[in-house]
């Protein structure tokens, strides 16, 4: 199961949701909000703080990824000319996650944010998990 949990209040995060719903076809990509029931169950299970909203997380086989290692296995895994960006791993994670962090230090001033989570259309919701149990 390939899971990307994301920050359901950042316009940012939610723009990437869309670009990588649309760059997989196949559906093998699922999403959980960070902030929601599956988000933290799934944080929580992998002794992660329930609430960090940091970065986008990654969970593949089990194995979990952040910050810019997160985005770029992201984009590995996405079934368009984007994913040979994956050669972007081969920069150091210490001066990737430098940018990342910029970034994500700054997503609500530059991108803005949501009162409330993001609610999915009705063309993607079942890829959105809820609730594990």
């Amino acid at each position: 199961m390939i899971i990307i949990l994301f920050d359901g209040h950042c316009n940012l995060c939610n723009s990437w949701v869309q670009f990588v719903v649309k760059r997989d076809p196949s559906k093998k990509i699922q999403f959980a909000q960070l902030q929601s029931i599956a988000g933290k169950q799934i944080l929580e299970k992998h002794q992660v703080d329930e609430n960090y909203i940091e970065s986008i997380v990654l969970v593949k086989d089990g194995e979990y990824f952040f910050n810019s290692t997160a985005a770029i296995k992201t984009i590995s895994l996405l079934d368009s000319w984007e994913r040979h960006l994956k050669f972007l791993i081969l920069i150091p994670s210490p001066i990737r996650d430098f940018f990342y962090r910029f970034v994500a230090k700054y997503r609500y001033k530059w991108f803005g944010r949501l009162d409330k989570c993001m609610i999915p259309t009705p063309e993607i919701n079942d890829r959105f998990l809820t609730d594990l149990n």
